[in-house]
């Protein structure tokens, strides 16, 4: 199992680092989270720089994708060179966003009219570009998934653990980081707002 989180200049720490930190809670042979970025190097919205461990032509082989935000989504849709590096497709990958990587789905044209999650900020472009965008933290159809706010990063990575190792496994993962005292109560919120979104039966092999 291959997963890209795409991370690009002025990326959001809080959705690519967070994501990354729960998808690798499932170890098994075989599973691979990689940080991919446009450049060997990209900074943070603040000023965090990380070395990229894999280039963005690399995510149209992974399993499964996750779109990180930033305050630099916008350039990023206005690059047709940039958004030709990539070519998902929603037939044979998992596809998440999170905040502003919603509008670069849009862009992309795999929301369709698919109804989407994204920030209070992102939400008017992504609007503009034809999409509903819903007044909530998670929404799944098929194999797109969107989220809006950075702490609903968690849901993105507990979505993808669930379609392809069970929600057990993403519950039992997502109980790793939960709060000391609440997790329990965290894990439950979390299965509630992705376990709808599921297929049946799950997972997918």
């Amino acid at each position: 199992m291959k997963i890209a989180i795409l991370t690009f200049q002025g990326f959001n720490e809080l959705d690519s680092l967070i994501a990354l930190g729960i998808l690798n809670r499932v170890r098994k042979p075989g599973w691979r989270v990689a940080l991919c970025c446009p450049e060997p190097e990209v900074t943070s919205m603040n000023g965090v720089t990380i070395r990229a461990q894999s280039l963005l032509e690399e995510a149209r082989l992974a399993d499964a994708v996750i779109v990180g935000s930033g305050i630099r989504t916008r350039e990023v849709a206005a690059d047709p060179p940039l958004l030709r590096r990539l070519a998902l497709d929603p037939k044979r990958q998992l596809i998440a966003a999170q905040c502003s990587g919603t509008l670069l789905l849009a862009k992309l044209g795999l929301l369709g009219t698919v109804p989407a999650c994204t920030d209070l900020t992102t939400r008017p472009w992504v609007q503009e570009a034809g999409v509903e965008v819903l007044n909530q933290s998670f929404h799944a159809q098929g194999n797109i998934a969107t989220a809006g706010g950075c702490l609903a990063s968690p849901y993105l990575a507990a979505w993808i653990i669930a379609r392809t190792e069970g929600p057990e496994v993403a519950a039992a993962a997502l109980h790793y980081v939960a709060p000391v005292g609440e997790k329990d109560e965290y894990v439950s919120r979390a299965m509630a707002n992705i376990t709808p979104c599921l297929p049946h039966p799950a997972p997918m092999s």
